[in-house]
């Protein structure tokens, strides 16, 4: 088994739209970033990188390349767990903090929490989603950025049974 860890932050800005974790959430600014800028995905990505040895987004999604564009950050996290099956490695928990100071994340961290499990390939009871302020503190707490840190375990995938036996 191998953990990984992971961190994002992007800045947030009007007439960009808020994701995180892959959900849309009302509010009048939004992550700023070359692609959809989604914390939780990228920081969670990140993780399932470092703890498979794979290096990390920014050499597989780099930020000067216009394909990743306006990626969505789901199919970066689904690509990223396929590249890991593609490696004999598969996610078996991870935790995730989202640091925000708005909005207030609590109404919203279930439905992240299931979308993650899904892309993940887990039960939600394998996958937790906390949410934490800035405290007025630093650039999170004045609600200028958002952040995120992810830590994920995965373990070697089994290998298949011939089928002669």
């Amino acid at each position: 088994m191998r953990v990984g860890i992971g961190h994002d932050t992007h800045r947030l800005a009007e007439g960009r739209p808020l994701i995180l974790g892959g959900r849309r959430i009302e509010h009048p600014t939004g992550l700023v970033g070359h692609s959809d800028a989604d914390v939780v995905c990228h920081a969670l990505a990140d993780a399932l990188l470092g703890a498979a040895g794979l290096g990390d987004i920014g050499e597989h999604y780099p930020d000067t390349d216009p394909e990743w564009s306006g990626l969505d950050s789901t199919r970066l996290l689904a690509e990223v767990v396929g590249l890991l099956a593609a490696e004999g490695w598969r996610p078996v928990n991870a935790d995730v903090i989202v640091h925000a100071q708005a909005p207030k994340l609590g109404p919203h961290k279930a439905a992240i929490r299931g979308n993650l499990a899904r892309l993940l390939g887990l039960p939600e009871s394998a996958v937790n989603v906390k949410a934490k302020t800035g405290e007025h503190v630093g650039p999170v707490g004045r609600a200028e950025a958002i952040c995120c840190h992810a830590v994920v375990l995965i373990e070697p995938t089994p290998a298949p049974v011939p089928a002669d036996r």
